[in-house]
């Protein structure tokens, strides 16, 4: 009786916070105010969902609602956001790609490696200002499975992974947009590609290993959207163009 009412309850949800919680994603776009609905119902999951099956993935309220709320800050009413969430993790077997034997090592044999290439969040986000910013987070996962043989001589099977995070954002501006070449280089764990045109498209990406916690992964994705913005003279950003 106990979980008929958590379904009923959720059931209740946003039809997004349902899907995030019944499929673990959704792929939508929505204009900026639509998604504070998203936000609230979100905001009341703990409260009512008990059953471990159905509690949504950590990166839900320390990653992407944060982010939400920064992206619609830079945006007009009509702007629209859209949203790309994939929560299942990176386990699920069409992330994982083919299984390749490597050499046997001291007490160590039947070593296989293989990585999973788990995209989990996409955003895109028309800002006041007539430029597009978009957000892509993905995560790179080294896998090995081996056989271990202990002192005693018993074999064991052991799994280890190995995390890397990549964080890319891209910010195309608008036609008319004023343009300044940021005084001082960008620090040398950024990559930043430039591309010009009638729209100049600024990509700034990075890699950071090992499992960040939430706070220092949203942390690192402004560090690195902090570059495109750099690109504008001060004072400019805010303005919206016609």
């Amino acid at each position: 009786m106990f979980w008929r009412k958590q379904k009923a309850a959720i059931g209740r949800f946003h039809p997004l916070h349902k899907a995030l919680t019944l499929e673990k994603g959704f792929s939508v776009s929505l204009r900026r105010d639509d998604w504070e609905p998203v936000i609230q119902s979100l905001a009341g999951h703990d409260a009512v969902v008990k059953r471990r099956k159905w509690r949504l993935s950590e990166r839900v309220p320390g990653v992407f609602v944060p982010m939400l709320r920064v992206l619609a800050a830079d945006m007009p009413p009509e702007g629209v956001l859209s949203v790309a969430a994939d929560m299942r993790g990176p386990t699920v077997p069409e992330k994982n790609g083919p299984k390749q034997a490597l050499p046997n090592r001291g007490q160590i044999s039947s070593m296989q490696q293989w990585y999973a290439f788990d995209p989990w969040l996409r955003m895109r986000a028309e800002l006041r200002d007539g430029s597009v910013v978009e957000l892509e987070l993905i995560d790179r996962v080294r896998n090995r499975s081996y056989n271990k043989r202990s002192a005693s001589g018993k074999l064991k099977m052991k799994h280890k992974t190995k995390t890397v995070h990549l964080v890319r954002v891209t910010r195309r501006l608008a036609k008319d947009a004023a343009v300044q070449r940021p005084p001082s280089p960008p620090p040398g764990w950024l990559r930043v590609q430039v591309k010009e045109g009638k729209r100049l498209v600024i990509r700034a990406s990075a890699r950071f290993p090992g499992m960040l916690e939430n706070q220092a992964m949203t942390d690192r994705i402004l560090q690195v959207s902090t570059e495109p913005f750099r690109w504008t003279p001060p004072g400019t950003a805010a303005r919206r163009t016609k």
